[in-house]
């Protein structure tokens, strides 16, 4: 995973959200789980060095805190990944991690059951990451993916069915514009050289496009999520390629990684491209951890907890995104326990505040907050709701929290918290000033009722 940004001697396009109107069950979404399972899950390693758009770009990909990026940064002569690959693995070829592979524990029904129960409405599987490996019987591979090798088994076609046995949506992700097996190409060391790296050739075009058109007429993804880019030689073949795809699958969505030929939403990546949440619709992805492939180096230091996992979903929904949480599991199936421990709580707290989260939109005449106290705002027609934490820090010894809103616009007799009983709350001249019987960083929700008067009511746009 990574978002290709502009590099030597080819301009990566910027990608624009187009005029067709959103899917509503995507609109509505909210919250999707990303997988990224692999040959990478066998040696499940890299340095947790940071965030991807927070770090050195000359030290970034030497000492790449991505593990799926494994195959890269351990070709990098001098890098603490190739002194792993040589002390641990004695060097030996990445394809041996293929046949190593073997999904021995891999529960399908059991992963999205817990994917539905965090309240998920979408499942994006990884179909091809960079080192070329298919998780499905893809065209061209011979013998170098999951059916032939490793699992043996056709894991998209066993996600995708999991998936949509619990009234999930299903995606796909494919590494459109690398593959370091089928596009072979020098290692990359630097951002600045991702291009000159990438196979633009009418060959890899091909191979590609019949892959992806592939995928399209076995699985119809709900979810096209394509990854840095796409051949220079392919380039005219993607307009009927989306047109083919939106004639299989009229209410799927595609992402903005197709250097810029197409975008049904924009995405950011930790803290890559942020300036894409601005569009109307987008996509924040991230890992549970550092990395988007299981890391065995990463401790809780470097994870997400619950509280942050369930800020971070309250944050992006607050400001009219959606939240695309990546898992990745080990290499015999089963899913770490610390993500485990994260989904469960994010589970746990669904229960009680799913209300706020699902179809709701970012309510505007709200004032959100990071300090004493952590205040995040959403709405449907009827009702806004304040997510809040950290509600008896010392700015609000009181035990009393001022909800900045526009005068007038909901009603203090309505305040309930969700899941809990009715909270005081009254209006003041800049909004309603509610009780804060809170002092934990889990948020908790009120919600308010809009006042009677449909002139004081905003409209509910969708």
């Amino acid at each position: 995973m990574t978002q290709e940004t502009p590099t030597g001697g080819r301009m990566a396009m910027p990608s624009a959200v187009t005029d067709r109107p959103v899917p509503a069950w995507f609109a509505d979404a909210k919250f999707g789980i990303f997988v990224h399972w692999g040959a990478y899950s066998v040696p499940a390693w890299a340095e947790p060095t940071g965030e991807l758009g927070a770090m050195d770009p000359d030290e970034q990909f030497a000492h790449n805190p991505y593990a799926e990026w494994y195959w890269n940064t351990s070709r990098i002569e001098g890098s603490p990944a190739h002194e792993h690959q040589r002390a641990v693995h004695g060097g030996r070829p990445y394809d041996d991690f293929l046949d190593a592979w073997k999904a021995e524990s891999f529960d399908p029904a059991g992963w999205i059951d817990l994917f539905a129960r965090t309240g998920a409405r979408y499942v994006v599987a990884t179909s091809k990451h960079h080192d070329g490996i298919a998780l499905w019987d893809a065209p061209g591979t011979r013998v170098r993916n999951t059916v032939r090798r490793g699992p043996q088994r056709d894991l998209i076609a066993d996600l995708a069915t999991a998936t949509r046995a619990r009234g999930l949506r299903f995606g796909t992700y494919y590494s459109g514009g690398l593959d370091w097996w089928a596009g072979r190409r020098d290692v990359i060391r630097h951002e600045e050289l991702i291009d000159d790296c990438r196979p633009h050739e009418a060959a890899y075009a091909a191979y590609a496009l019949r892959q992806i058109r592939d995928l399209i007429g076995r699985y119809e993804p709900d979810v096209l999520w394509n990854d840095i880019g796409w051949p220079a030689a392919g380039m005219a073949d993607l307009p009927g390629l989306f047109a083919d795809y939106y004639a299989t699958v009229p209410d799927g969505v595609v992402n903005d990684r197709w250097d810029g030929a197409h975008a049904d939403f924009l995405t950011s990546e930790y803290q890559a491209n942020r300036q894409n949440e601005t569009a109307s619709r987008w996509e924040h992805c991230r890992g549970i951890g550092l990395s988007f492939g299981y890391n065995r180096n990463e401790g809780p230091e470097h994870l997400l907890d619950t509280a942050a996992a369930v800020r971070l979903l309250a944050d992006v929904v607050s400001r009219g995104g959606n939240l695309l949480l990546n898992v990745g599991p080990k290499a015999d199936g089963t899913l770490p326990g610390e993500q485990r421990d994260v989904l469960e709580g994010i589970a746990s707290w669904m229960v009680d505040h799913a209300s706020a989260v699902y179809a709701t939109r970012p309510f505007e005449a709200a004032v959100p907050s990071d300090d004493g106290p952590w205040i995040r705002w959403t709405r449907d027609d009827r009702h806004a709701y304040a997510f809040l934490a950290d509600a008896l820090a010392p700015a609000t010894a009181s035990g009393e929290v001022l909800l900045k809103t526009r005068p007038g616009l909901l009603n203090p007799a309505t305040a309930v918290r969700l899941g809990g009983r009715p909270v005081e709350a009254r209006p003041v001249p800049d909004g309603v000033v509610t009780s804060a019987d809170l002092d934990r960083s889990l948020p908790a929700v009120v919600r308010f009722a809009f006042t009677a008067d449909p002139a004081e009511r905003p409209p509910f746009v969708l």
